[in-house]
């Protein structure tokens, strides 16, 4: 399969990395100056395909204007037309070695704390440059063997205050106003970012809009338990800021993601002793 990939362009590949919704992605090296990359493939197979386009479309287009370490940069995007229409596409992006948030099972409360002070720092950037990610969740964040980490997929992204044409968000994740389509902005990635800690905090989802089913086929209405109610040794403190970041009133929620990078940093510091120091660079307004 790599061979017609190599036939299209200036692209060595090395091996498949990865899969997702009708595309694969591989891990190649950029011929004119020997950069390793991530190249995402996709095919146009069926007319509903025109979504996995649209959103590969705007990965690049958001992602192009992103500049922050945390969220992964997308350098080209090549379309292959026939008869007058894209065919294929081929999106080359960062390379970043590191497995997703969900295969990390094995981090400390404080190693939790430094992913997510990352994660809304990344955020951040995008929200000051106009943009909302859209869909923050565990499968959505990498990180590698130092601890650093990279915020991908930006294909659901759009401009602060889009009211989209269907419903778009993943279940276990979505905020309210991603289900009643309504203008969506930072608050919405605040409840996306709230929903994937309670997860990695207490290993089960917090119940959304778009609730569960059992084997009849009916919604099973959950109460929301705050997560130092289901793991005792859980702080009250990152509880509380949990279960802001998840109010189904956007007003409730924190302010924005600066106000959740403070609180994320005094606990940070409360369980390091100050012994981390923060990266202003990534901090800052990038």
């Amino acid at each position: 399969m790599g061979k017609d990939i190599l036939d299209v362009g200036s692209y060595s590949i090395i091996k498949r990395i990865g899969t997702g919704a009708r595309s694969t992605i591989y891990l190649a090296t950029d011929e004119e100056d020997g950069t390793r990359v991530a190249l995402k493939r996709v095919i146009f197979e069926r007319p509903e395909d025109s979504r996995i386009f649209e959103q590969v479309d705007t990965e690049h287009k958001v992602a192009h204007r992103i500049d922050h370490p945390y969220v992964r940069k997308c350098f080209q995007l090549r379309k292959m037309r026939s008869m007058f229409k894209v065919k294929q596409m081929l999106l080359a992006m960062e390379y970043f070695e590191g497995k997703n948030l969900e295969d990390c099972s094995t981090l400390s409360l404080g190693d939790v704390l430094l992913v997510f002070r990352m994660i809304a720092s990344g955020l951040n950037a995008m929200h000051q440059h106009g943009f909302v990610h859209c869909d923050i969740k565990p499968n959505n964040i990498l990180i590698n063997k130092s601890g650093s980490i990279k915020i991908i997929d930006l294909g659901q992204s759009c401009k602060i205050g889009t009211v989209k044409p269907r419903i778009q968000g993943t279940p276990d994740y979505i905020a309210p106003e991603q289900v009643k389509r309504k203008p969506l902005g930072p608050k919405t990635d605040i409840f996306n970012l709230g929903a994937t800690m309670y997860w990695a905090l207490t290993g089960k989802h917090a119940p959304t809009m778009i609730p569960k089913k059992n084997k009849f086929g009916l919604p099973i209405i959950e109460p929301r338990r705050a997560p130092h109610e289901l793991k005792k040794q859980l702080p009250v403190g990152i509880s509380k800021l949990v279960m802001d970041c998840i109010e189904d009133d956007p007003v409730q929620r924190p302010r924005n993601m600066m106000t959740v990078m403070s609180r994320l940093d005094l606990m940070v510091h409360s369980i390091f002793g100050g012994k981390i120091k923060t990266n202003k660079n990534a901090s800052n307004n990038n």
